[in-house]
């Protein structure tokens, strides 16, 4: 990355700001404007996050937001209700009370004498989550949002039930919001009253694992707060971005095929990062591209950010498995629309462990599938998964923290069904989410499918693509009640995976594996299933890109990456990262082992010594499925001079065939010494799960 110094705008930074909410309750804020606008005011740009400005940001937002604001622009990064150093309790994600106090925020803003009145939101994850749900709530002030990994289903398309399957990361994120929402404030900005805000904290949280388990299929719940329900309802300029590693892979396109505002879409081929600090690379010059924005929609300059592809993506090339990339070959590609008109839905009927030549109307060939010697054509394929399909398969989101991502299929796909094409007589490029129709029948009442998409080199390592998950009690909508499964019955079951975009050189084949567990990246069902595919009427359909296609890029590239030079903390003790797979034959245990160690830093600025470890761990036993288990505990601690404060918290969560259970403790330390202790031990109902 190129810091830049040498900005249009001389700007300051005021640390200590006080927003209040309509009910009085005040949240702390970090503002960075340029020195002028107390005479001539700017637009305002929110990033309205529960991850603590202070101090455990300091460092990401240091980057961009003083950039931002050395363009012109009043950059305000606001701790969440019940986060960092603001008051109260956080209770939940994405609640009506967030919210609110966000438009209390935009109002404050908006009134400030160096706000011109205007108004955007920015941010990733969270924050975009944020500024998505606050633009669909149409605040007078909010002119345009800048989003990146997010989401606009809470339900399917995050990391709580993708396609109605329980992802083992809503106990991680559940875990990572258990300890960040009990951190004390800072002594140093709320001075004495800190320990009893953070008191106030520790009594008041609970384990969000809990309510997320109330909620196993689409309720109320989750429509509160998911765009998806209403696109209308979003009124401003949208410029979204993801990255095909992430786990929001598929809402900027949805974003595009739905809304009917000014919109722009960028895709990469990061993990969960802003594409200024994407990994794997290439990295851009994402913060260009976001003043690009904010000057045409708040200040009304004609710079041409609407000209070009709706849609600039990274078509990445064939890569060897791997668990981390640090780049990802590949090129840009644009599309002037979405859905594309370039873009061809390619079917290929499953047949005996192959994959038939395109269907009528397609235009991608491979060689005839390679039939087993001796083998009788068949119409039917049965599979039961063992527990330890799924111990390859990564995390539903990767941070980039390796090794998050997929390694080697061919372990997996041993205990799964497979079938794939013939070897490539040339190269073929996907742009879209692929798409699994099955006609099945499974043994059990409660199943789900896991669909695996790879890359097949010739010496037969195999790289993982896409996924997807189903649930079969909830088939193909996830809306409406779920019903139980009639064995032996057979249902047509349609899976679609995630987005991506993707090249198969010649030579190679494209595999599909289907498998009855993914373990431990899904829960897996309360028994066992066999799963019965019938071939002849199942198919796999490819949005396949023309190679020959322009690539319609604008004639402006993206540029390096820039941004501000970072508050650079002093590392004290060394980080630690941590995956490991262990297998014992002796009483047939399998265990994945995580951890996520960030040492402790010195924060020099504010004189804070800061430490985060996170710990998870997933166990089972044989093929028994109740054995399965998910722990996640973490460490946060805070030291400066006689201040010595650390939270420990520890979730575990099992299950037998009819319920779940929560096992939860929550401890405070000043120093040695324990001053507050709280446990769970809690029970929920499996809802066809």
């Amino acid at each position: 990355m190129r810091y830049v110094s040498d900005l249009p705008y001389e700007t300051k930074e005021e640390e200590n700001v006080t927003i209040p909410a309509a009910d009085g309750t005040r949240l702390a804020a970090r503002v960075w404007r340029p020195t002028r606008s107390d005479q001539d005011p700017v637009p305002a740009i929110l990033e309205y996050i529960p991850y603590r400005q202070r101090d455990l940001t300091a460092e990401r937002d240091s980057i961009h937001h003083p950039y931002i604001a050395g363009h012109g622009y009043a950059c305000v990064r606001v701790d969440l209700r019940g986060t960092g150093d603001s008051e109260g309790v956080l209770e939940d994600e994405y609640l009506e009370q967030e919210q609110t106090d966000a438009e209390d925020v935009l109002a404050w803003l908006a009134d400030q004498p160096w706000c011109d009145g205007t108004t955007g939101m920015m941010g990733i994850s969270w924050g975009a989550f944020a500024a998505l749900q606050v633009a669909a709530r149409q605040p007078e002030s909010l002119r345009a949002i800048v989003i990146a990994s997010f989401t606009d289903d809470r339900y399917a398309d995050d990391m709580h039930y993708m396609g109605g399957a329980l992802l083992s990361d809503n106990l991680a994120e559940a875990g990572t919001m258990f300890a960040y929402g009990t951190c004390p404030p800072d002594p140093a900005m709320v001075g004495d009253r800190w320990r009893d805000m953070w008191h106030e904290r520790m009594e008041g949280t609970r384990p969000w694992v809990l309510e997320w388990l109330r909620h196993q299929r689409r309720d109320d719940y989750w429509r509160h707060a998911s765009v998806c329900e209403d696109y209308r309802a979003v009124r401003c300029p949208v410029l979204a971005s993801s990255g095909w590693a992430d786990g929001y892979s598929n809402a900027v396109t949805r974003l595009l095929g739905h809304l009917d505002v000014p919109r722009k879409g960028l895709i990469g081929p990061w993990s969960h990062k802003f594409p200024h600090l994407g990994e794997p690379g290439p990295a851009i010059g994402y913060l260009q591209e976001v003043v690009r924005w904010w000057d045409h929609w708040l200040k009304g300059v004609d710079n041409g950010a609407m000209e070009g592809p709706m849609l600039r993506t990274w078509m990445q090339d064939s890569v060897p498995p791997s668990t981390s990339y640090e780049e990802r070959p590949g090129r840009w590609v644009g599309e002037p629309s979405w859905p594309s008109p370039h873009i061809t839905p390619v079917a290929r009927r499953l047949t005996r462990h192959g994959l038939s030549d395109p269907l009528p109307g397609s235009e991608a060939s491979a060689e005839p599938a390679e039939a087993a010697d001796g083998a009788a054509p068949q119409d039917v394929l049965s599979v039961q998964s063992p527990l330890s399909v799924g111990q390859f398969g990564g995390k539903w989101a990767s941070y980039n923290a390796p090794p998050d991502l997929p390694y080697d299929q061919r372990e997996e796909d041993g205990g799964s069904l497979v079938f794939e094409t013939g070897r490539l007589t040339e190269r073929t490029e996907i742009l879209g989410s692929p798409c699994v129709e099955l006609d099945l029948s499974v043994s059990e009442p409660v199943a789900m499918v896991a669909a695996r998409l790879s890359d097949v080199a010739p010496d037969g390592r195999a790289t993982r693509v896409s996924y997807g998950l189903l649930n079969l009690t909830r088939n193909q909508t996830h809306n409406g009640d779920p019903r139980p499964l009639e064995p032996g019955r057979r249902y047509r079951a349609v899976i679609p995976l995630n987005g991506v975009a993707q090249a198969f050189p010649p030579g190679h084949r494209i595999r599909l594996s289907l498998s009855t567990s993914y373990w431990p990246l899904a829960w897996p069902p309360p028994k066992p299933v066999l799963m019965t595919v019938y071939e002849k009427s199942s198919t796999l359909t490819l949005p396949v890109r023309p190679v020959a296609e322009p690539d319609a890029l604008p004639d402006r590239p993206f540029g390096e990456p820039e941004g501000a030079r970072p508050r650079t903390p002093t590392q004290l003790i060394a980080p630690e990262e941590r995956w490991q797979v262990k297998r014992d034959l002796v009483d047939y245990a399998a265990e994945l082992e995580i951890v996520k160690d960030r040492g402790t830093v010195r924060l020099d600025d504010i004189g804070l010594d800061v430490g985060r470890r996170a710990y998870e761990r997933y166990t089972s036993v044989a093929e028994d499925f109740t054995s399965a288990t998910g722990e996640s505990a973490w460490t946060m601690s805070f030291r400066r001079d006689d201040w010595d404060v650390r939270v420990e918290t520890r979730t575990v969560l099992s299950c037998d065939e009819d319920h779940f259970r929560v096992d939860a403790t929550l401890d405070g330390y000043e120093g040695d010494r324990r001053v507050f202790s709280r446990t769970w031990n809690e029970s929920v109902p499996r809802d066809l799960m």
